[in-house]
């Protein structure tokens, strides 16, 4: 079932990343920029279009000008000389630029200022002027007075004039264009950036119920118990018609399939319990006739050597089976989910209980104890916390080989939980076991033909190599006919009361560690 809920994650993730905010902030952003260049491409080409129109009509300007100059400004018919000044001729406006070239020097040169009077060019515009060329074009210089448009022309009088007109009308319109588009684009792109805002969001709006179903979902313990999946995208967004609307109703068509599972995985999950403790509580009374017939043989019957050593082997071969029955009917009640018998538990105390009880099973191992000077008081159930302990203590007596160092620890955490530890100092539990030590029926014998174990010698501390090759040593676990069910047990009986545990292992050193809460945080009865 975690394989279920991680593809609804999965489906979250891969509709609505990055989110629906993200991806209204992105779609306004990109409307912005998009607006951006347009306003800025119609800019361009209106300014462009605007110094193009002002040019052509200043030129058109600065040619009248330059006919004017030229025509008032020639000398006398049948003079030689200076002619008169092509300012004083008619029409010349406010800020007219004339001067006359002869012999390669400025004979005269003015503009009309503002009160029409005029104004003598400096020595610095002199040679200005002197540098144009004299083809009738005209071209852009800068002045002392200011930006003009210059055009110098030969005339059939043997001299150069040069006519010019002040560029600061057309940077003038072109600087009020310039913000009159700025303020006019920066408007628009407020507004439409506030409406395109509103209208996004009213469109993402059923984007976020889909994310906010596919949220809900995905936060669900879809990996244990049973999950009723009853949210759903609601209708009016689940409409194939629109794009997501057609996200919505693929997102509904996974659910139901989530939910069918989800059931199916129930009702199958509920028939293998009910037959596990079927068949489990069934099985206890051929399994206790059969101990009991094997007893009574054995005290009212001769046999032979082999015949005695053949009975002892039925009897301990029912009686594992007596144990596997057990410990089947106690997972199914903790699976059931039955209510606890609680009491107020001293962890101490039953870790020096138990701790004895497998000193005498083992006295080859080293036991040692660490508890605190107070006792550590737990609310649960003293017969289910005393099978945690004796699994524990089981589990590394029947994987480690004598002479093994086994630590049992009880201590209280800083938040007030009680920490039971039991470390042993054996070869470890291979790697790729450790993530199913706590499944059911997993067996650390089918992983023990590793390296470390073939090479670990016999009496090491170690899971021996007599163990890995299938002869068990004395005292192994499959000398003892594990099930693998004890650390399920341990799991099952932990959670049952609010609590963890973990197991941590490398050669030379395996801890389980169960975490119980403090008595105010106990599950109730």
């Amino acid at each position: 079932m975690a394989n279920l809920s991680g593809a609804v994650r999965t489906q979250r993730r891969s509709w609505l990343k990055p989110g629906t905010w993200h991806l209204r902030t992105r779609l306004v952003l990109v409307a912005m920029a998009l607006l951006v260049a347009i306003c800025a491409a119609i800019g361009l080409f209106s300014y462009a279009s605007m110094d193009s129109f002002l040019t052509r009509q200043l030129d058109e300007q600065l040619t009248g000008a330059a006919d004017r100059a030229r025509d008032f400004g020639r000398p006398p018919f049948g003079a030689s000389g200076k002619g008169p000044d092509p300012l004083e001729g008619r029409g010349q406006r406010v800020g007219t630029l004339a001067a006359r070239i002869q012999a390669g020097e400025v004979s005269s040169a003015g503009f009309l200022a503002s009160d029409a009077t005029r104004k003598t060019l400096s020595a610095a515009d002199d040679k200005v002027l002197l540098g144009l060329r004299r083809d009738g074009v005209p071209v852009d210089r800068t002045l002392s007075t200011g930006a003009y448009r210059l055009v110098a022309a030969q005339t059939p009088y043997g001299d150069v004039m040069v006519t010019g007109l002040p560029l600061a009308d057309k940077q003038s319109t072109l600087t009020s264009l310039v913000v009159t588009i700025t303020i006019v684009s920066l408007g628009g792109i407020v507004l439409i950036g506030l409406a395109g805002t509103v209208l996004i969001r009213r469109t993402m709006k059923p984007l976020e119920q889909l994310s906010e179903v596919a949220t809900q979902v995905s936060r669900l313990p879809l990996d244990a118990g049973e999950v009723a999946l009853a949210v759903r995208v609601p209708p009016s967004n689940a409409h194939p018609g629109t794009e997501v609307g057609s996200v919505g109703h693929a997102l509904n068509q996974m659910l139901d399939n989530v939910s069918n599972a989800l059931e199916a995985r129930q009702e199958s999950e509920m028939k293998v319990r009910q037959f596990v403790a079927d068949a489990s509580h069934e099985l206890r009374t051929p399994l206790t006739a059969i101990r009991g017939y094997t007893e009574l043989m054995r005290m009212t019957e001769k046999f032979t050597p082999d015949g005695q050593r053949s009975l002892a082997r039925v009897q301990s071969q029912s009686e594992r089976m007596t144990t596997l029955v057990e410990d089947l009917l106690l997972l199914a009640r903790l699976d059931e989910g039955q209510p606890l018998k609680l009491s107020d538990v001293d962890l101490t105390q039953l870790v020096i209980e138990t701790v004895s009880d497998e000193k005498v099973m083992a006295p080859d191992r080293i036991w040692h104890l660490e508890l605190p000077e107070e006792p550590v008081v737990v609310r649960g159930d003293a017969s289910q916390l005393h099978q945690v302990l004796a699994n524990l203590l089981s589990n590394a007596r029947k994987h480690t080989g004598s002479g093994t160092t086994v630590v049992t620890g009880v201590m209280r955490s800083a938040d007030g939980s009680a920490v039971v530890t039991v470390t042993d100092d054996g070869a470890g539990i291979p790697p790729e076991f450790v993530d199913r030590v706590f499944a059911r029926f997993a067996r650390a014998d089918a992983s023990r033909a590793t390296p470390a174990q073939v090479l670990s010698p016999a009496g090491s501390g170690g899971r021996t190599a007599a163990a890995a090759s299938g002869t068990a040593a004395p005292g192994s676990a499959s000398a003892e006919g594990t099930s693998g069910l004890g650390l399920s047990i341990v799991q099952s009986i932990v959670e049952a009361h609010g609590g963890t545990v973990e197991v941590t292992s490398r050669p030379g050193r395996t801890e389980f560690a169960v975490r119980l809460p403090a008595q105010g945080d106990a599950p109730s009865s």
